[in-house]
């Protein structure tokens, strides 16, 4: 994994502290800002595509027309060139719908702290080599994948969906859960209004509080739990990806 290609819907969903680990490893990583008019570049110089969340959903094509390239982008990427794919949330939706999936809002959307359950299939699942059955997480989703791309396997799920995680293939994941948090995080989205308007109607006025305090304290698990993840994509991606990519070095962010 020398190079990897981010696409990302607001500034504020980044990789997060998947950035130190791939600073660490002089990982360069360029990230795509299309809700801002940034062009997708030539997919040929990458060797990983991760995809971050976003305030939009997946059937929002007329407001948002380059949800269309980015789909297009997506499914050149995992079925054509069977490259690593990592979405998460957004990108986890975009992935199962990208590729003939279903995507629909919830009844009542999935926000706060709280945990998922891993599948048979993930405890020899590559990506989830050596986490618990239980995982904490951080939710934050009104949306949720309702029907499998062709070929799927479900690795993750909670009472509230079905589908919190699924693979594709050898080495495409979708997970709706967020992994990639720092100790900012909650702050930062909760500056968002379409955010925290979603956190309070499902958590109450003020909730954003005690969500960053729950955050906090759970931290150290969801870091640890963050790098096995990365490290498993990490090992994932080295397997998969094309040889003959120059490496250059990343500068480490702050976080």
């Amino acid at each position: 994994m020398k190079r990897v290609l981010v696409f990302q819907h607001i500034a504020i969903e980044h990789p997060g502290i998947f950035r130190s680990f791939m600073a660490a490893d002089g990982i360069t990583w360029d990230a795509v800002e299309l809700d801002e008019g940034e062009r997708i570049p030539a997919l040929d110089p990458y060797d990983t595509l991760i995809v971050m969340g976003g305030p939009m959903d997946v059937f929002d094509e007329e407001q948002y027309p380059w949800l269309v390239e980015e789909k297009r982008a997506i499914r050149e990427w995992v079925a054509l060139r069977r490259r690593p794919y990592l979405g998460l949330c957004l990108g986890h939706q975009l992935l199962a719908d990208a590729l003939g999936g279903k995507v629909e809002r919830m009844t009542t959307p999935e926000v706060g702290m709280l945990r998922v359950e891993t599948t048979e299939a993930a405890r020899t699942d590559a990506l989830f080599k050596g986490l618990g059955p239980m995982l904490d997480c951080l939710q934050w989703h009104g949306c949720e994948v309702t029907g499998l791309p062709k070929d799927a396997t479900v690795l993750a799920r909670s009472p509230a969906c079905a589908v919190q995680a699924f693979r594709v293939g050898a080495n495409a994941y979708g997970l709706q859960y967020h992994v990639e948090l720092t100790s900012s995080t909650v702050a930062d989205w909760g500056a968002v209004p379409i955010y925290t308007e979603s956190l309070e109607k499902s958590c109450g006025r003020g909730a954003l509080g005690k969500l960053d305090a729950d955050a906090r304290a759970l931290m150290p698990a969801l870091a640890a739990n963050a790098r096995r993840l990365y490290d498993n994509f990490k090992a994932l991606a080295v397997a998969g990806a094309p040889a003959g990519h120059r490496r250059r070095v990343a500068s480490e962010p702050d976080i």
